[in-house]
């Protein structure tokens, strides 16, 4: 069984998170999600509907996979320095890290993505970039992996990443058989983005 640590703050995008969540909530026996914030308190998305939270970052040091989503609010959290200190911390411990669309501006502001290629929202690319121009920034990608890092592209990319994230564990015939039960049209190919243009 594997902790899965999907971090929320205010202003984060729904379908980056719950996309993902859903795909490795098939699997009950492998995955274990806790939604992690940094105060206790339900947290609103950009689209409104408020996340109720499980643990706070005070409270969970480290977990087996970390999700970070994208979202408005990411623009303010990358000046969040005892959230980019958590999100650096429990990186270094963790077996997968992963962001979707601008969550990758976090993992960069964090020194998660240091020497790393990643990518981000295709509409957000530049501003994501600006955040950490050291870090080679994949503008036609679905989901980019580099070592124990995946990124992905905008919003339901997260859901592609994170069918890969489980081939990847669990074998590619384990991530079909998640995308049949939830009749979703896997893009396995993380060359793939028609979006890039």
């Amino acid at each position: 069984m594997r902790t899965i640590g999907a971090l929320i703050f205010p202003g984060f995008e729904i379908l980056d998170l719950f996309g993902p969540l859903e795909m490795f909530g098939m699997l009950p026996d492998e995955f274990n999600a806790r939604i992690i914030a940094q105060g206790h308190d339900p947290v609103a998305s950009t689209q409104g509907p408020r996340t109720a939270v499980d643990v706070t970052t005070n409270n969970m040091q480290c977990c087996d996979l970390l999700l970070v989503p994208g979202g408005a609010g990411t623009r303010t959290e990358v000046h969040n320095g005892e959230l980019l200190g958590w999100i650096k911390s429990v990186s270094a411990q963790a077996e997968i890290v992963m962001s979707v669309c601008t969550g990758s501006a976090l993992l960069a502001q964090a020194s998660v993505l240091d020497g790393k290629r990643a990518t981000t929202n295709k509409r957000a690319f530049d501003w994501v970039c600006s955040q950490a121009p050291e870090v080679a920034w994949a503008r036609r990608a679905r989901w980019v992996h580099d070592g124990n890092v995946y990124t992905s592209s905008g919003v339901s990319a997260g859901i592609d990443m994170s069918l890969a994230v489980i081939s990847q564990l669990l074998g590619q015939e384990t991530a079909e058989q998640v995308a049949s039960w939830a009749e979703y049209q896997w893009n396995d190919d993380p060359g793939n983005d028609p979006f890039a243009t």
